[in-house]
C-alpha cells in the first residue's frame, strides 16, 4: 500500500498575511491561485523582486503598519488609519507626529512594560515553587 503525502496548500490571503504583504497589491498571478507550503518556504527564502518591493516599499498591511509605527492594530484604528500605507506614507507619520500617535505610543508602552512585569513575576514564581493559586 502506497501513502499518498498531499500537498499542502493554502489560500492566497493567508500566504499573503504570512509573508507580510498587503494582498491586493501582490501580482494577479499570486492573488488568484493557491500557494502550496513548499512555494510558500521559496518565498520566503528567495523572495522575487515583487515580493522585496512591497516589503520594502508597500502599501503595507495593517499589523506591519502598526508594527513600523510602534503602536497596536486598535491605536491605528483610533487614530483614523483604516487603510494600508507605504513606507513613505508611515515616515510622513512618523515626521508629523500627530497627538493620537503619540499618545498610542506611550500606551503600546506602557503594556509592554507590564507585560515584562507579569513575566518576571511568574518567573520570580515559578522559580520559588509557588503555585500561581497560593
Amino acid at each position: 500500500m502506497k501513502s499518498h503525502q498531499s500537498t499542502q496548500t493554502m489560500k492566497p490571503a493567508t500566504a499573503a498575511k504570512k509573508l507580510g504583504v498587503y494582498l491586493p497589491a501582490t501580482p494577479a498571478e499570486f492573488q488568484e491561485g493557491v500557494v502550496s507550503r513548499a512555494e510558500l518556504d521559496q518565498l520566503q527564502a528567495d523572495p522575487p523582486e515583487w515580493l522585496r518591493e512591497l516589503r520594502r516599499d508597500g502599501p503595507h498591511p495593517r499589523p506591519v503598519v502598526a508594527a513600523r509605527l510602534g503602536v497596536s492594530i486598535a491605536g491605528l484604528a483610533r487614530g483614523g488609519v483604516t487603510e494600508a500605507l507605504t513606507t513613505e506614507q508611515i515616515e510622513a507619520l512618523k515626521q508629523e507626529g500627530p497627538e493620537w500617535l503619540e499618545k498610542e505610543r506611550a500606551t503600546q508602552a506602557e503594556v509592554r512594560k507590564e507585560a515584562a512585569r507579569l513575566k518576571k513575576r511568574n518567573a520570580e514564581r515559578a522559580g520559588e515553587g509557588v503555585s500561581p493559586d497560593a
